[in-house]
């Protein structure tokens, strides 16, 4: 297993480990239900350094980033980030990720999923007829994420940068902490809002940065929060988590994603994806709040009122902030309506369950 430069702090902090990912990651420290409180209330840290960084750079570094991702990259100025696919030749989806211009036209960065580091880069790499340069940066670089509506009040005093009014999808490079040239973005994965700091591993930065903002957020009821709680929280959100909710199969129309898929350029698996939105597609990704006792876990299947599978749970928990079982799950688009109910087989008994609208609530 991986580390990352801040596995010996979750050890040291009592922190429940495991491995994800390829990494040894914290799952949980106080608990997911006060960690999950901590972020929707106030705010915490999240080590998110096991994700992957590339860097593309050169006059074609757009051209390759426009053929490869679903939603239009060309819209970006520097300082600005957005929610993209990567499709394959079929059009399901290799890694769904965040592209940061750093330098309009010329310097990109992709931050994508621990898990399809290698997949995304071999994948890049055999797509760059032009040889835009490229560099992979992930063990070099460190990542963290402080979420939550107090995260930016509790942070603004290490950094010059004004991030109390930064906007969603935006990033500035500046000092944190004293170190120079931190990524600072306003991005995550938690739907509480804050901010994610990219830095290098070198020096003593992880550490430096790592006490500057626990001394700055102890008092403040700022806490560390494991991987689990990352769950439960994108979760009531409605954000898809790779492996789970999307991969190579199911495609970005189906996924819901069809916000980040621009017809308006070329990209790989253009055509495929045009004919699914004429034709309509024959499964959706739904939100799914159970109407009894009984919660929902990946791979279940979706049952109708006949027994005939219609779909399977993808992601599925006790929400601790709704205090009531969720999940998402394709199904047949037949039964994809708001509002349609569904069975849930849970251990042989089929529980029911209503379609709702997400973010849940």
């Amino acid at each position: 297993m991986k580390n990352t430069p801040f596995t010996q702090k979750h050890i040291s902090l009592g922190a429940k480990m495991a491995a994800f990912a390829g990494f040894n990651m914290p799952i949980s420290y106080s608990g997911i239900i006060d960690e999950h409180a901590t972020v929707r209330k106030n705010a915490g840290v999240f080590d998110v350094s096991h994700m992957g960084e590339f860097i593309l750079k050169g006059e074609k570094a757009l051209d390759l980033i426009q053929r490869l991702t679903s939603n239009d990259a060309s819209k970006l100025t520097a300082g600005k980030a957005q929610y993209s696919c990567m499709p394959n030749e079929a059009g399901g989806i290799i890694d769904d990720l965040i592209v940061y211009c750093i330098e309009e036209n010329k310097v990109y960065m992709l931050v994508v999923n621990a898990s399809n580091i290698e997949k995304d880069w071999n994948w890049i790499s055999k797509h760059n007829m032009e040889n835009v340069e490229m560099h992979n940066i992930s063990d070099k670089t460190c990542l963290l994420a402080i979420q939550g509506p107090n995260a930016t009040k509790i942070l603004q005093p290490l950094t010059d940068v004004d991030i109390l009014n930064m906007k969603y999808y935006t990033f500035v490079k500046g000092k944190f902490a004293g170190v120079d040239n931190v990524l600072i973005s306003a991005t995550g994965y938690t739907g509480s809002g804050g901010i994610e700091i990219y830095f290098e591993d070198k020096d003593d930065n992880a550490n430096v940065i790592w006490n500057k903002i626990f001394e700055e957020g102890n008092p403040k009821g700022l806490k560390p929060i494991g991987l689990a709680a990352r769950d439960t929280l994108r979760l009531e959100m409605g954000y898809c988590l790779y492996g789970n909710d999307i991969d190579d199969t199911t495609t970005p129309l189906e996924a819901g994603l069809g916000w980040v898929t621009k017809f308006t350029k070329d990209f790989e698996a253009k055509d495929i994806l045009a004919k699914q939105k004429a034709e309509g597609i024959k499964q959706k990704l739904v939100g799914l709040e159970m109407l009894e006792k009984g919660i929902p876990r990946h791979d279940y299947e979706i049952v109708n009122e006949e027994g005939e599978i219609i779909g399977r749970v993808t992601s599925g928990t006790q929400s601790p902030t709704l205090q009531k079982a969720i999940a998402m799950g394709y199904v047949n688009i037949n039964y994809a309506k708001i509002d349609s109910t569904v069975l849930i087989k849970i251990r042989e008994k089929s529980v029911p369950a209503k379609v709702v609208k997400m973010p849940f609530e």
